[in-house]
């Protein structure tokens, strides 16, 4: 009986049988992504395209350069993949600069431009690449995929090669982004590894710019860097840009410089690109900007600030693991250690070999042992009668057992060379290789030792010009309400209480950003904090709007407001501090009839003094003076004190108040370039109302700054202090213009008190070495002369007279100088006086 075949084609049979091949194929392919494409293995921190590139490359060095259509060809008869990924893969190893010497247009990775066509450009293993990374005897080796060849399962790199180049790859489920380290900092970090000590790595990169590591967390998933263009002021109308921010093309920055300026973030000109082997982007500023403000903005608002999150991935025992760069090292640095010890196995094999054939040699020649061969009839028979005529002499030997096929060379040997023997020669060349051998083996037991001058001969041999371009540094957050431009009018609606942008015929306020807050003080004593927008409800009735900064202490908002509505009077004064957007806070306790009898924003804690008049009543005083300095600052929850108990009619100011809060405290952030009462950083002293800022920065350029809080004065800061007019400071410096050294004495009297000057030289080669801001200025001065080197000790306040800040100065010697070096201690911030003196003006609002 035909049993009747079931119809799967449509089945359930199928289906069962479509569901395992999809369950065991994505499991293979995401296996297949994370081992054999996207995540680098640790031993030689490669990816398979890019071991099987230089595996390829290395078959075929002859020192020569080869075209990479050629290199790209020979290479896929390991990589299963299409010559794009691989020439791609090149072309990124190449721009590196350590592995691949180039030559033709390999692209630039500072502009994002491409490289040329394959068959136009050329290269070639460096020798670093040649001497670290590859070595036959100590790979290990698998079929290629179409078992026609072998291909190494890693290069034995004795270098942590992972860590200097740097990877990103994205897999199935998982990504690796390990960032590139300095080469002569990896060197010293293993020294220090195999020495026991501790060491820190930190992110370097090709493209410079300034780095913020203080969330690196070595380099693990969670952890990130800030990275910054180094921006330059060339004149106060002009910025030059020369290090850009790692994974940044000038291209890419100039379109988000653009497009800021497209949305008024800022006021550029237009900027021009002159990158070619270097980095140049000038950014050419709107007449009457600041410089330093245009600095924090394109911080702020372009890609000349971007974060970095670091993800270290990587594969160890064929599974990928999360692990910290200092682990990754260790790992590398273990994994040198037993290469050298195999390398050192193989050497010692070989050079042993070595001494063994030449020891046989010498006794198959000096004891004539050759002379049986006459008797021989046959090859087995000489190879007999030889090991016969070796035998008495096999106590010589380090292994006293000789193979047919040695013997067989012995007997290859040609007369001319027995009959020329030279046994001097001879015994000089095994006591080399006697001495090769002690060597090898002193390695082997102090193998630690070895390593550490592997990692010092590879610093010394190739370290040259791999210093650090990275420069670390801290730096804060540009807040982007101290930077950003107020190019948006905000209207509001009183009555209807609507506060925006685009209430164009509504009564006009002031300008703002799309980053400040608002805060919103409304009839019936509520207030609310919102973020500038179009059009927004905040509640009818309102009496107030102002910008708001919830850490601005010094904001003082004086109140006298009725608690309900037969409620008593109240007095008080507060600052807003940390709220909640669009939250309604109240003055009192939200009774139905509540409202705002007089009120004042006072940007430094005045206190006036003003006049309640009551409503009428029998035997009742009906006005009466209210003095705010007499009412301590309180949180903005507080009721208050009470005025009167009795219905108020009006409430008016009589007098203007001086502020209650004494002087301000600055302090100076260095990290974020900004002055503030913030208690953050280093402290400045206190500073009055009519006091006024100095800075001078490092270049020689000087500003004025008026009180305010906060104040941005940016980073290389010299001296930062009290202005003071009549304050002498003494400069030593080098004139551009004649490329002399120069003192100068001087005081402030007449500078500008709204733009920024120089007290030295606008000569661009003028450069400012030492600021002394009081009497002691003593400098040891080292001069060149012939051979001779010749120190002095001077003081500069005897050298030059004290004049007025733009004075040349004078030249103090015709000698050479070497070197100077300060003697003085070095200026403080803080005058140390804790005092400001007083004054009998009305402080000015800010």
């Amino acid at each position: 009986m035909n049993q009747e075949t079931p119809d799967t084609t449509l089945g359930l049979s199928n289906v069962n049988h479509l569901e395992r091949l999809y369950d065991g194929w994505f499991l293979d392919y995401a296996s297949y992504v994370i081992l054999d494409r996207a995540v680098p293995y640790f031993e030689d921190g490669l990816k398979p395209v890019q071991r099987r590139i230089l595996h390829s490359m290395f078959e075929n060095h002859d020192g020569r350069y080869q075209k990479v259509a050629t290199i790209v060809g020979r290479t896929m008869a390991y990589h299963p993949h299409g010559d794009a990924s691989i020439g791609d893969a090149l072309v990124g190893l190449g721009q590196k600069n350590l592995l691949i010497d180039t030559q033709g247009n390999w692209g630039n990775p500072y502009t994002g431009d491409r490289a040329a066509a394959p068959r136009y450009i050329e290269g070639r293993l460096t020798p670093f690449a040649v001497d670290v990374v590859f070595n036959p005897e100590t790979t290990e080796w698998i079929p290629s995929y179409d078992g026609r060849s072998e291909e190494p399962v890693t290069l034995p790199v004795k270098f942590p090669l992972l860590l200097a180049q740097g990877v990103d790859g994205i897999a199935v489920g998982l990504s690796t982004s390990i960032l590139p380290h300095n080469f002569r900092e990896l060197c010293e970090a293993s020294i220090a590894c195999l020495r026991g000590k501790k060491f820190t790595l930190y992110p370097d990169f090709f493209t410079g710019g300034i780095i913020d590591v203080t969330d690196y967390n070595d380099g693990q998933r969670g952890g990130k860097v800030k990275v910054r263009a180094k921006i330059e002021k060339v004149d106060n109308k002009t910025l030059a840009i020369r290090e850009i921010p790692y994974g940044t093309t000038t291209v890419s920055l100039i379109e988000s410089i653009v497009k800021a300026n497209d949305k008024g973030k800022i006021k550029i000109k237009h900027v021009d690109d002159n990158t070619s082997q270097g980095v140049e982007i000038l950014v050419h500023l709107q007449p009457g900007t600041d410089p330093q403000v245009a600095i924090d903005a394109l911080y702020a608002f372009t890609d000349c600030e971007k974060s970095l999150s670091p993800c270290t991935c990587v594969i160890i025992d064929k599974h990928p693991k999360f692990v910290g760069v200092s682990d990754i090292l260790k790992l590398n640095t273990e994994h040198t250690v037993k290469l050298l010890e195999w390398e050192l196995a193989n050497e010692l094999k070989h050079l042993e070999d070595k001494w063994h054939m030449t020891t046989l040699e010498k006794i198959f020649i000096e004891k004539e042992v050759y002379e049986v061969i006459k008797k021989a009839k046959d090859r087995e028979q000489i190879i007999r009668l030889v090991r016969e005529g070796l035998t008495p002499y096999l106590k010589r030997l380090h292994r006293q057992t000789v193979t047919d096929e040695e013997i067989g060379k012995l007997i290859e040997i040609p007369i001319r060379r027995i009959s020329h023997y030279d046994r001097e020669k001879a015994d000089q060349l095994l006591k080399e290789l006697e001495e090769s051998i002690a060597t090898c083996k002193y390695n082997q037991e102090h193998i630690i030792d070895y390593a550490v001058n592997h990692f010092k001969n590879i610093l010394k041999k190739y370290g040259e010009g791999k210093e650090r371009r990275t420069q670390i540094a801290e730096f804060g957050k540009v807040n982007a309400v101290h930077v950003a431009l107020a190019n948006q009018k905000l209207y509001v609606n009183r009555k209807e209480g609507f506060v925006g942008t685009g209430m164009k015929k509504e009564e006009y306020l002031f300008d703002v950003s799309e980053y400040d807050d608002l805060i919103v003080f409304k009839a019936d004593g509520s207030f609310k904090v919102v973020k500038v927008s179009d059009k927004d409800f905040v509640g009818k009735d309102i009496i107030l709007v102002e910008k708001f900064n919830k850490d601005d202490e010094r904001h003082i908002y004086n109140v006298i407001h009725q608690d309900g509505k037969d409620g008593y009077a109240y007095i008080k004064r507060f600052n807003v501090g940390g709220v909640t957007r669009d939250k309604d806070y109240y003055m009192g306790k939200n009774k139905p009839g509540s409202k705002i009898l007089y009120m004042s924003s006072n940007m430094n804690g005045e206190a006036e003094v003003v006049e309640v008049i009551l409503k009428p009543r029998p035997r009742i005083k009906l006005n009466f003076e209210v003095d705010f300095s007499e009412v301590e600052v309180k949180g903005r929850g507080a009721l208050g004190n009470i005025v009167s108990k009795y219905p108020v009619k009006t409430v008016k100011r009589l007098r203007k108040g001086v502020s209650t809060l004494g002087a301000r405290v600055l302090y100076f952030d260095a990290p974020s370039g900004i002055v503030s009462t913030q208690k953050k950083g280093d402290c400045l002293g206190e500073f009055g109302e009519n006091d006024k800022l100095l800075i001078i920065k490092q270049d020689g350029s000087a500003r004025v700054h008026t009180m305010a809080d906060p104040i941005l004065v940016g980073s290389n800061i010299k001296y930062l202090h009290k202005y003071d007019p009549a304050q002498v400071f003494t400069v030593l410096y080098f004139e551009g213009s004649n490329f002399n050294y120069m003192v100068k004495r001087f005081n402030l009297e007449g500078c500008p008190m709204t733009t920024e000057f120089s007290v030295v030289s606008d000569h661009k080669d003028t450069k400012l070495i030492e600021l002394f801001a009081t009497d002691d200025a003593r400098e040891l001065m080292e001069y060149q002369v012939g051979r001779e080197v010749q120190k002095e000790e001077l003081d500069l306040t005897e050298i030059a007279e004290v004049k007025g800040y733009k004075a040349l100065g004078s030249k103090f010697t015709a000698k050479k100088i070497k070197r100077v070096s300060r003697i003085s201690p070095a200026d403080p911030f803080s005058d140390g006086s804790g005092e400001s003196e007083g004054s009998s003006e009305d402080p000015s609002l800010f």
